[in-house]
């Protein structure tokens, strides 16, 4: 059966057919190849209760605050925020790109969204400055996975939910591994910079300015405050966190800027309702398949093939990542994670990786995968806004990708990455 759903993947894949409807139809060959007629009657059963979570009412919410924050011209004062302080850096406006990353995340967590909110902002801004628009665009994919490790992260929900790991703990675990890719793609950035002569800015700083610019983006900056202050503080779930973030934007937006057309609106429900119907696909059809694996043992013949090469945890959890890597390449995240995490996740925890630990270490691998070629989704979306053919693309974003792999083999090898923050704040 193993070999049938690779072969089908594979031959699907190549027709271009989408990863929800491959997914779906996979599974129902599957079904239909086993010969059990009981299995079949149960299929839409499966498809429904893979969304009937209370934890997945998080996603829809968060991608609304995120996109009414973007649509209100949050996105511009932030990016004046990090200027004033990032700026003077080499490579100054490519640095201010990734700060920005940062701090979006704690709004957005999602990396397409990143992406095209700051690429549209960020990469003719660069180019009129004299950089390249190709390292522009690199710059602009590989900061933008870090809103997803920043909570707070859809991708973290999902494992989250599916898990049965705590959310807010997840979150938790985001903090310190989200700024160290940031610091990483900082010191790249000023590398490459400094060979190719890349510009500075000269802004005077003074606490005035400082004043000025932080009273200015102060409403975008609550929104991280909001939401990892209710949670983290146990004030609130992740989703009561989601819509008190909503409407926090919608307050914003409609009574204190009053920029917020109804109209605009619309738009925003509108486009959040074709992501999520996407989303909803996806997780559906993917937890199906999942049930699939699972009648058919293939968690328990992968889980002994990593036995076999080797008894060294580490030894393990490298090929497991590398695994990941390879997988993320082709697959979309949210499949890979609900098909996948099942089977690896107790692997690694009989190994005695923390669950925490190992969802992380997931996330940002699936992540890196965004910006992996060839079916990366964030390279996609970068090629497009920054209107750059993807070989060109590819090429520049290479010592990026570097960095972040680094991040990652100092999250698997060093836990209290991972799990300081956690700790601290007693979810462990």
């Amino acid at each position: 059966m193993a070999i049938w759903i690779l072969v089908l993947f594979f031959v699907f894949g190549i027709l271009g057919m989408p990863i929800g409807f491959l997914l779906g139809v996979v599974s129902i060959i599957g079904f239909l190849l086993m010969g059990e007629p009981l299995y079949l009657s149960m299929l839409s059963t499966k498809f429904f209760s893979a969304m009937n979570s209370y934890v997945f009412l998080a996603l829809p919410l968060f991608l609304l605050a995120g996109d009414i924050m973007n649509k209100i011209g949050l996105t511009g004062k932030i990016v004046s925020f990090s200027n004033l302080f990032f700026g003077r850096l080499r490579g100054g406006l490519a640095q201010v790109n990734i700060v920005t990353s940062i701090i979006f995340g704690g709004i957005s967590g999602s990396a397409v969204s990143d992406t095209v909110a700051l690429g549209t902002i960020f990469i003719p801004a660069m180019e009129k400055e004299g950089y390249d628009r190709d390292f522009s665009t690199a710059v602009t994919a590989a900061s933008s996975i870090i809103a997803p490790i920043i909570p707070p992260s859809i991708i973290m929900v999902i494992y989250g939910g599916i898990m049965g790991v705590s959310v807010a703990g997840l979150f938790a675990a985001g903090l310190i591994p989200g700024l160290l890719i940031g610091v990483a793609l900082m010191i790249i950035t000023r590398i490459i910079s400094g060979k190719r002569g890349y510009p500075k800015h000269k802004i005077p700083f003074t606490l005035g300015k400082a004043f000025t610019e932080t009273r200015k983006a102060s409403a975008a900056l609550l929104m991280p405050i909001i939401i990892l202050g209710g949670i983290l503080g146990g004030i609130c779930t992740p989703t009561e966190a989601a819509a008190l973030a909503v409407a926090y934007a919608l307050i914003l937006g409609l009574i204190v800027y009053r920029n917020l057309s109804f109209a605009a609106l619309y738009d925003v429900f509108y486009q959040c309702a074709v992501y999520m119907g996407i989303i909803i696909l996806i997780l559906s059809s993917a937890s199906v398949l999942a049930w699939l694996l699972t009648i058919e043992q293939i968690p328990q013949m992968v889980a002994e093939l990593f036995m076999r090469a080797s008894d060294n945890k580490y030894v393990i959890l490298i090929l497991i990542n590398l695994f990941l890597i390879i997988v993320g390449m082709f697959m979309d995240i949210t499949a890979s994670m609900i098909i996948l995490a099942p089977i690896l996740a107790p692997l690694a925890t009989n190994l005695g990786v923390h669950p925490l630990h190992f969802g992380m270490m997931m996330c940002v691998n699936l992540l890196i995968a965004l910006i992996t070629p060839p079916m990366g989704g964030c390279l996609f979306a970068a090629m497009i806004v920054g209107k750059i053919d993807f070989i060109t693309l590819v090429k520049a974003i290479w010592p990026f990708i570097i960095a972040e792999l680094i991040v990652l083999f100092m999250i698997i090898f060093i836990p209290e990455i991972t799990l300081f923050v956690p700790r601290a704040l007693g979810f462990l």
